[in-house]
Protein backbone atom coordinates (compact mmCIF):
# COMPACT_ATOMS: atom_id res chain seq x y z
CA UNK A 1 0.00 0.00 0.00
CA UNK A 2 1.16 3.44 -0.41
CA UNK A 3 2.91 5.49 2.61
CA UNK A 4 0.45 8.38 1.95
CA UNK A 5 -1.44 10.21 4.58
CA UNK A 6 -4.78 8.74 3.96
CA UNK A 7 -7.70 11.11 2.89
CA UNK A 8 -10.58 11.03 5.51
CA UNK A 9 -13.74 9.52 4.30
CA UNK A 10 -16.79 11.12 6.69
CA UNK A 11 -19.37 8.32 6.64
CA UNK A 12 -23.36 9.42 6.00
CA UNK A 13 -26.20 7.45 5.27
CA UNK A 14 -27.76 8.51 2.13
CA UNK A 15 -28.63 4.72 0.99
CA UNK A 16 -31.79 3.73 -0.75
CA UNK A 17 -34.79 3.92 1.44
CA UNK A 18 -36.64 1.08 2.22
CA UNK A 19 -40.49 0.51 1.51
CA UNK A 20 -41.01 -1.41 4.77
CA UNK A 21 -40.01 1.18 7.41
CA UNK A 22 -38.83 3.90 5.98
CA UNK A 23 -35.47 2.82 7.24
CA UNK A 24 -31.88 3.48 4.13
CA UNK A 25 -30.83 0.32 3.03
CA UNK A 26 -27.79 0.23 1.21
CA UNK A 27 -28.30 0.10 -2.92
CA UNK A 28 -28.11 -3.90 -4.47
CA UNK A 29 -27.09 -4.13 -7.63
CA UNK A 30 -28.95 -6.55 -9.69
CA UNK A 31 -29.62 -7.86 -13.15
CA UNK A 32 -31.35 -10.38 -14.92
CA UNK A 33 -28.64 -10.93 -17.40
CA UNK A 34 -26.58 -12.88 -14.93
CA UNK A 35 -28.95 -15.74 -15.23
CA UNK A 36 -26.87 -17.55 -17.96
CA UNK A 37 -28.21 -20.96 -19.70
CA UNK A 38 -24.52 -23.11 -19.20
CA UNK A 39 -26.60 -26.53 -19.46
CA UNK A 40 -25.66 -28.68 -16.67
CA UNK A 41 -23.08 -26.99 -14.66
CA UNK A 42 -22.02 -26.70 -10.75
CA UNK A 43 -21.99 -23.38 -11.12
CA UNK A 44 -26.42 -22.13 -10.79
CA UNK A 45 -26.49 -18.66 -12.13
CA UNK A 46 -30.10 -18.71 -11.00
CA UNK A 47 -28.84 -18.06 -7.39
CA UNK A 48 -29.35 -14.08 -7.82
CA UNK A 49 -32.36 -14.58 -8.73
CA UNK A 50 -33.79 -16.74 -6.20
CA UNK A 51 -31.31 -14.70 -3.46
CA UNK A 52 -33.12 -11.37 -4.93
CA UNK A 53 -36.56 -13.24 -4.82
CA UNK A 54 -36.14 -14.18 -1.34
CA UNK A 55 -34.79 -11.02 -0.12
CA UNK A 56 -37.93 -9.73 -1.22
CA UNK A 57 -39.72 -12.08 0.03
CA UNK A 58 -38.82 -12.08 3.52
CA UNK A 59 -39.33 -8.34 3.08
CA UNK A 60 -35.52 -7.60 3.67
CA UNK A 61 -35.78 -5.41 0.67
CA UNK A 62 -38.40 -4.10 -1.68
CA UNK A 63 -38.08 -3.59 -5.58
CA UNK A 64 -36.98 0.02 -4.98
CA UNK A 65 -33.98 -0.83 -3.30
CA UNK A 66 -32.32 -2.54 -6.01
CA UNK A 67 -30.20 -0.94 -8.84
CA UNK A 68 -29.99 -1.81 -12.23
CA UNK A 69 -26.28 -1.55 -13.31
CA UNK A 70 -25.10 -1.32 -17.73
CA UNK A 71 -22.24 -2.96 -18.92
CA UNK A 72 -18.84 -2.19 -18.84
CA UNK A 73 -17.34 -0.30 -22.07
CA UNK A 74 -14.54 -1.85 -24.22
CA UNK A 75 -12.41 1.34 -22.97
CA UNK A 76 -13.24 0.20 -19.07
CA UNK A 77 -12.98 -3.72 -19.54
CA UNK A 78 -9.20 -3.06 -21.13
CA UNK A 79 -8.34 -1.37 -18.02
CA UNK A 80 -7.67 -4.37 -16.26
CA UNK A 81 -7.35 -6.45 -19.63
CA UNK A 82 -5.31 -6.29 -22.63
CA UNK A 83 -6.49 -5.71 -25.83
CA UNK A 84 -5.24 -8.87 -27.77
CA UNK A 85 -7.69 -10.95 -25.29
CA UNK A 86 -11.06 -8.68 -25.54
CA UNK A 87 -10.59 -8.63 -29.44
CA UNK A 88 -10.41 -12.77 -29.00
CA UNK A 89 -13.23 -12.84 -26.74
CA UNK A 90 -15.47 -10.20 -28.81
CA UNK A 91 -14.69 -12.26 -32.18
CA UNK A 92 -15.49 -15.66 -30.83
CA UNK A 93 -12.06 -17.04 -31.61
CA UNK A 94 -10.74 -18.04 -27.98
CA UNK A 95 -8.13 -21.18 -29.00
CA UNK A 96 -9.54 -24.55 -28.14
CA UNK A 97 -6.85 -24.37 -24.77
CA UNK A 98 -8.07 -21.13 -24.15
CA UNK A 99 -12.09 -22.48 -24.12
CA UNK A 100 -11.27 -25.39 -22.00
CA UNK A 101 -9.11 -23.01 -19.28
CA UNK A 102 -12.26 -20.77 -18.89
CA UNK A 103 -14.55 -23.72 -18.18
CA UNK A 104 -17.84 -22.28 -19.14
CA UNK A 105 -19.34 -22.02 -22.67
CA UNK A 106 -18.81 -18.98 -24.20
CA UNK A 107 -21.51 -17.46 -25.97
CA UNK A 108 -22.94 -14.15 -26.41
CA UNK A 109 -25.15 -14.24 -23.39
CA UNK A 110 -22.40 -15.11 -21.17
CA UNK A 111 -20.28 -11.89 -22.74
CA UNK A 112 -23.16 -9.74 -22.10
CA UNK A 113 -23.74 -11.09 -18.59
CA UNK A 114 -19.80 -10.66 -17.63
CA UNK A 115 -19.92 -7.08 -19.27
CA UNK A 116 -22.45 -6.17 -17.22
CA UNK A 117 -21.44 -7.75 -14.18
CA UNK A 118 -17.94 -5.83 -14.41
CA UNK A 119 -20.39 -2.53 -14.64
CA UNK A 120 -22.23 -3.83 -11.48
CA UNK A 121 -19.28 -4.16 -9.28
CA UNK A 122 -18.15 -0.68 -10.78
CA UNK A 123 -21.65 0.96 -9.85
CA UNK A 124 -21.51 -1.29 -6.38
CA UNK A 125 -17.60 0.67 -5.93
CA UNK A 126 -19.56 4.16 -6.68
CA UNK A 127 -22.39 3.69 -4.07
CA UNK A 128 -20.16 2.34 -1.44
CA UNK A 129 -17.72 5.61 -2.07
CA UNK A 130 -20.96 7.66 -1.85
CA UNK A 131 -23.00 5.85 1.08
CA UNK A 132 -20.53 3.73 3.00
CA UNK A 133 -21.69 0.14 2.11
CA UNK A 134 -22.98 -0.82 -0.95
CA UNK A 135 -23.95 -5.05 -2.29
CA UNK A 136 -23.13 -6.34 -5.46
CA UNK A 137 -26.00 -9.56 -6.15
CA UNK A 138 -23.38 -10.52 -8.30
CA UNK A 139 -20.05 -10.49 -8.75
CA UNK A 140 -16.70 -11.57 -7.54
CA UNK A 141 -15.13 -12.79 -10.61
CA UNK A 142 -11.61 -13.21 -9.26
CA UNK A 143 -9.90 -16.11 -11.50
CA UNK A 144 -10.13 -13.84 -14.69
CA UNK A 145 -6.36 -12.49 -15.21
CA UNK A 146 -5.31 -9.44 -17.78
CA UNK A 147 -4.79 -11.83 -20.83
CA UNK A 148 -6.95 -15.16 -20.19
CA UNK A 149 -10.22 -16.33 -18.78
CA UNK A 150 -10.06 -19.17 -16.38
CA UNK A 151 -12.12 -20.93 -13.46
CA UNK A 152 -15.64 -19.74 -14.88
CA UNK A 153 -14.55 -16.03 -14.72
CA UNK A 154 -14.10 -13.76 -18.11
CA UNK A 155 -13.34 -10.86 -17.12
CA UNK A 156 -12.21 -9.50 -13.20
CA UNK A 157 -14.91 -7.19 -12.62
CA UNK A 158 -12.73 -6.67 -8.94
CA UNK A 159 -9.79 -5.33 -10.85
CA UNK A 160 -12.10 -3.78 -13.93
CA UNK A 161 -13.77 -1.38 -11.16
CA UNK A 162 -10.39 -0.47 -9.26
CA UNK A 163 -8.08 0.58 -12.37
CA UNK A 164 -11.50 2.70 -13.41
CA UNK A 165 -11.82 4.43 -10.65
CA UNK A 166 -8.28 5.37 -9.99
CA UNK A 167 -8.09 6.31 -13.76
CA UNK A 168 -10.62 8.88 -12.78
CA UNK A 169 -9.02 10.14 -9.88
CA UNK A 170 -11.77 8.99 -7.37
CA UNK A 171 -10.02 6.49 -6.09
CA UNK A 172 -6.30 5.92 -4.58
CA UNK A 173 -5.43 3.47 -1.74
CA UNK A 174 -8.09 0.35 -1.99
CA UNK A 175 -8.10 -3.23 -0.39
CA UNK A 176 -9.15 -6.39 -1.50
CA UNK A 177 -10.48 -9.07 0.87
CA UNK A 178 -11.33 -12.23 -0.94
CA UNK A 179 -13.23 -14.89 1.30
CA UNK A 180 -14.03 -17.28 -1.06
CA UNK A 181 -12.97 -20.35 -0.82
CA UNK A 182 -10.46 -20.52 -3.90
CA UNK A 183 -7.46 -17.99 -3.98
CA UNK A 184 -8.07 -15.05 -6.18
CA UNK A 185 -5.10 -15.56 -8.78
CA UNK A 186 -6.12 -13.01 -11.34
CA UNK A 187 -7.18 -10.50 -9.17
CA UNK A 188 -3.73 -11.23 -7.35
CA UNK A 189 -1.92 -11.20 -10.70
CA UNK A 190 -3.50 -8.16 -11.94
CA UNK A 191 -2.56 -5.75 -9.22
CA UNK A 192 1.09 -7.71 -8.01
CA UNK A 193 2.67 -4.34 -8.97
CA UNK A 194 0.07 -2.07 -8.08
CA UNK A 195 1.42 -0.72 -4.17
CA UNK A 196 -2.06 1.47 -4.16
CA UNK A 197 -4.28 -2.36 -3.76
CA UNK A 198 -3.63 -4.51 -1.38
CA UNK A 199 -4.74 -8.03 -1.55
CA UNK A 200 -6.09 -10.55 0.88
CA UNK A 201 -7.42 -14.24 0.05
CA UNK A 202 -7.99 -16.41 3.23
CA UNK A 203 -8.52 -19.56 0.88
CA UNK A 204 -8.02 -23.49 1.17
CA UNK A 205 -4.60 -24.48 0.55
CA UNK A 206 -5.61 -27.68 -1.86
CA UNK A 207 -8.18 -26.35 -3.92
CA UNK A 208 -7.88 -24.76 -7.06
CA UNK A 209 -6.05 -22.96 -8.49
CA UNK A 210 -3.07 -24.81 -8.19
CA UNK A 211 -0.45 -22.31 -8.70
CA UNK A 212 -1.30 -19.44 -6.48
CA UNK A 213 0.68 -16.27 -7.02
CA UNK A 214 1.03 -14.38 -3.93
CA UNK A 215 -1.01 -11.78 -2.81
CA UNK A 216 0.27 -8.95 -0.29
CA UNK A 217 -1.35 -11.42 2.54
CA UNK A 218 -2.81 -14.81 1.88
CA UNK A 219 -3.90 -17.13 5.07
CA UNK A 220 -3.71 -20.66 3.37
CA UNK A 221 -6.68 -22.86 5.27
CA UNK A 222 -5.87 -26.75 6.02
CA UNK A 223 -8.95 -28.99 4.69
CA UNK A 224 -11.86 -29.09 7.20
CA UNK A 225 -11.33 -26.01 8.53
CA UNK A 226 -14.28 -25.10 10.95
CA UNK A 227 -15.90 -21.92 12.36
CA UNK A 228 -13.86 -20.80 15.35
CA UNK A 229 -10.70 -21.25 13.79
CA UNK A 230 -11.30 -19.60 10.65
CA UNK A 231 -12.84 -16.22 12.34
CA UNK A 232 -9.75 -16.22 14.72
CA UNK A 233 -7.63 -16.02 12.10
CA UNK A 234 -9.79 -13.57 10.42
CA UNK A 235 -9.78 -11.23 13.05
CA UNK A 236 -6.20 -11.28 13.21
CA UNK A 237 -5.49 -10.21 9.42
CA UNK A 238 -8.03 -7.63 9.76
CA UNK A 239 -6.05 -5.69 11.76
CA UNK A 240 -3.40 -5.77 9.09
CA UNK A 241 -5.40 -5.58 6.32
CA UNK A 242 -7.27 -2.39 7.63
CA UNK A 243 -3.99 -1.06 9.09
CA UNK A 244 -2.46 2.29 7.98
CA UNK A 245 -2.39 3.85 5.89
CA UNK A 246 -6.28 3.15 5.74
CA UNK A 247 -8.05 2.34 2.51
CA UNK A 248 -10.34 4.21 1.26
CA UNK A 249 -12.69 1.43 -0.34
CA UNK A 250 -12.50 -2.37 0.51
CA UNK A 251 -13.77 -4.58 -2.11
CA UNK A 252 -15.21 -7.83 -0.39
CA UNK A 253 -15.54 -11.01 -1.84
CA UNK A 254 -17.93 -12.92 0.57
CA UNK A 255 -17.74 -16.26 -1.29
CA UNK A 256 -20.44 -19.08 -0.07
CA UNK A 257 -17.99 -21.81 -1.04
CA UNK A 258 -16.44 -22.18 2.64
CA UNK A 259 -19.73 -23.63 3.30
CA UNK A 260 -19.29 -26.98 5.07
CA UNK A 261 -21.41 -28.87 2.13
CA UNK A 262 -20.26 -27.16 -1.06
CA UNK A 263 -19.37 -29.27 -4.07
CA UNK A 264 -16.41 -27.43 -5.19
CA UNK A 265 -15.14 -26.44 -1.43
CA UNK A 266 -13.47 -28.57 1.51
CA UNK A 267 -13.54 -26.15 4.50
CA UNK A 268 -16.17 -26.58 7.32
CA UNK A 269 -17.81 -23.44 8.24
CA UNK A 270 -21.63 -23.32 9.11
CA UNK A 271 -24.45 -21.00 7.61
CA UNK A 272 -24.12 -19.16 11.05
CA UNK A 273 -20.16 -19.15 10.74
CA UNK A 274 -20.46 -17.54 7.33
CA UNK A 275 -23.10 -14.55 8.59
CA UNK A 276 -20.51 -14.00 11.42
CA UNK A 277 -17.56 -13.90 9.21
CA UNK A 278 -19.87 -11.29 6.81
CA UNK A 279 -20.35 -9.25 10.23
CA UNK A 280 -16.98 -9.22 11.26
CA UNK A 281 -15.61 -7.71 7.46
CA UNK A 282 -18.54 -5.28 7.47
CA UNK A 283 -18.54 -4.21 11.04
CA UNK A 284 -14.69 -3.61 11.22
CA UNK A 285 -15.48 -1.46 8.15
CA UNK A 286 -17.99 0.76 9.32
CA UNK A 287 -16.23 1.19 12.41
CA UNK A 288 -13.35 2.43 10.44
CA UNK A 289 -15.44 4.78 8.24
CA UNK A 290 -14.21 2.55 5.15
CA UNK A 291 -16.35 2.10 2.41
CA UNK A 292 -16.81 -1.86 1.43
CA UNK A 293 -18.74 -2.88 -1.96
CA UNK A 294 -19.48 -6.31 -1.29
CA UNK A 295 -19.66 -8.95 -3.82
CA UNK A 296 -20.82 -12.04 -4.16
CA UNK A 297 -18.34 -14.57 -5.76
CA UNK A 298 -18.77 -18.89 -5.56
CA UNK A 299 -21.14 -20.87 -4.02
CA UNK A 300 -21.74 -24.25 -5.45
CA UNK A 301 -23.54 -25.95 -2.26
CA UNK A 302 -25.27 -29.48 -3.24
CA UNK A 303 -28.72 -28.04 -2.13
CA UNK A 304 -28.87 -25.12 -3.86
CA UNK A 305 -31.05 -23.48 -1.49
CA UNK A 306 -28.11 -23.55 1.05
CA UNK A 307 -26.21 -21.44 -1.63
CA UNK A 308 -29.03 -18.57 -1.92
CA UNK A 309 -29.49 -18.89 1.99
CA UNK A 310 -25.75 -17.88 2.20
CA UNK A 311 -25.97 -15.15 -0.14
CA UNK A 312 -29.58 -13.57 1.51
CA UNK A 313 -27.54 -13.56 4.96
CA UNK A 314 -24.33 -11.38 3.31
CA UNK A 315 -26.99 -8.94 2.29
CA UNK A 316 -28.86 -9.43 5.29
CA UNK A 317 -26.11 -8.12 7.31
CA UNK A 318 -24.75 -5.36 5.26
CA UNK A 319 -28.86 -3.77 5.10
CA UNK A 320 -28.19 -4.59 8.97
CA UNK A 321 -24.43 -2.06 9.30
CA UNK A 322 -25.76 0.11 6.24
Amino acid sequence: MSKSTPRPFERVQVGVESESDGAPVPAVIWSPTYEVDLGPHVFVTAKYRLARERLLADRTLTEGDFVSPIAATHDELARAHTEQFLTRVETDSLSAGERMQLEVPLTEELREAMAVSCGGTLLTARRALEDGVAVHLGGGFHHAHAGHGEGFCLYNDIAVAVRVLQAEGALERSAVIDLDVHQGNGTTAIFADDEDVFTFSMHQQNNYPEIKPPSDLDIALEDGTEDDHYLDLLDGALLDVLSEPTPELIVYLAGADPYEKDQLGGLSLTLEGLRRRDRMVLERAVEQSIPVAVLMAGGYAHQLADTVSIHVATVEEAVRVG
